[in-house]
């Protein structure tokens, strides 16, 4: 089975690569975007066409938290609609015979019921600080759902939860929460300082999911024979982001003060995923958070130290 992993170089498609690049009669397809510019709708098809994958995993997307999707919603709009078209247009074009487009929980209204299943999608407006993202892969879900159902080939997506791990992105302003934390309160205790500030009020509730039990779900999802056209892959529990903040100063060192800064955007109040469509299928999360952000400070201390850590 040929193999094409897009975005193989993010901290998504490197969980990829590790999760298949040893299992037995696969070969996989990777290019990097200085290779492939996956927004170049010709570039692609002429990818496509060339190598022919039986499988493609559509990992690749323009990237970022609140800060990053407020300033920057044209571009996040804009290359993530481009990606998307691309990737699902020319794998159909070219006879692909399976795709598994990944998409994100923020697709779900800002209202949605908790936990969120996925019949919730279009029923309510989505999160302001992140509509243009989300957009972008509502289409890219739907164009797989309707490929399927016209063309009848084997496209289907993927919707995961807030993802941690190996190789992510830990830029002071356009990361994420979890890799923000942990850069914020490393950096404190190496400076000695006596308190670190943090955004909102750390009421919001938010689910988090390895990289690496991504990966897995993944590899579970394509062996099914008639899978969900979209499905939610989660751990179906949260925490709030004052608890996972300790977490992340015990699990760092850090032992000064947290100070609160009400005055920055919460963003969504609770983001939870009704897993149990993925659950009866048979596959649930296995790494537990507390060991997940031990293993992802591990992973930010040797990325830094050898010089890969991004940001």
């Amino acid at each position: 089975m040929k193999l094409y992993i897009a975005g193989h170089n993010g901290m998504v498609g490197g969980a990829l690569v590790r999760r298949f690049q040893n299992e037995p009669g696969v070969e996989l397809v990777l290019r990097t975007r200085q290779e492939l510019d996956l927004t170049n709708q010709s570039a692609m098809d002429a990818f496509y066409a060339a190598e022919k994958p039986d499988v493609a995993i559509i990992a690749a997307a323009k990237v970022g938290g609140i800060h990053a999707n407020n300033t920057y919603p044209a571009e996040f709009l804009y290359d993530n609609l481009a990606i998307a078209a691309n990737c699902i247009h020319g794998a159909y074009r070219a006879g692909v015979k399976r795709l598994l487009f990944l998409g994100s929980s923020c697709i779900y209204p800002k209202h949605a019921p908790q936990p969120m299943p996925e019949d919730c999608l279009l029923t309510g407006a989505l999160e302001p600080t992140n509509e243009a993202y989300a957009i972008a892969k509502i289409a890219g879900l739907k164009l797989a759902q309707f490929y399927r159902k016209q063309h009848g080939v084997m496209f289907h997506s993927a919707m995961p939860t807030n993802l941690y791990g190996p190789g992510d992105n830990y830029h002071p302003q356009n990361s994420h929460v979890l890799p923000a934390l942990i850069r914020r309160f490393h950096e404190a205790k190496e400076n000695g300082l006596a308190e670190v500030a943090a955004w909102g009020t750390g009421s919001p509730k938010r689910e988090f999911l390895h990289v690496d039990d991504l990966a897995d779900a993944c590899a579970f999802l394509l062996k099914q024979d008639n899978p969900p056209d979209w499905i939610n892959v989660g751990t179906g529990t949260d925490i709030s982001i004052k608890e996972l903040t300790e977490l992340v100063a015990e699990t760092v060192g850090f032992t000064g003060k947290i100070a609160w800064d009400a005055s920055k955007p919460d963003g969504t109040p609770r983001k939870l995923m009704d897993v149990s469509k993925l659950t009866t299928l048979g596959w649930s999360a296995k790494i537990a958070l507390r060991d997940g952000v031990h293993r992802t400070y591990a992973s930010f201390l040797a990325e830094k130290a050898n010089g890969t850590l991004r940001g």
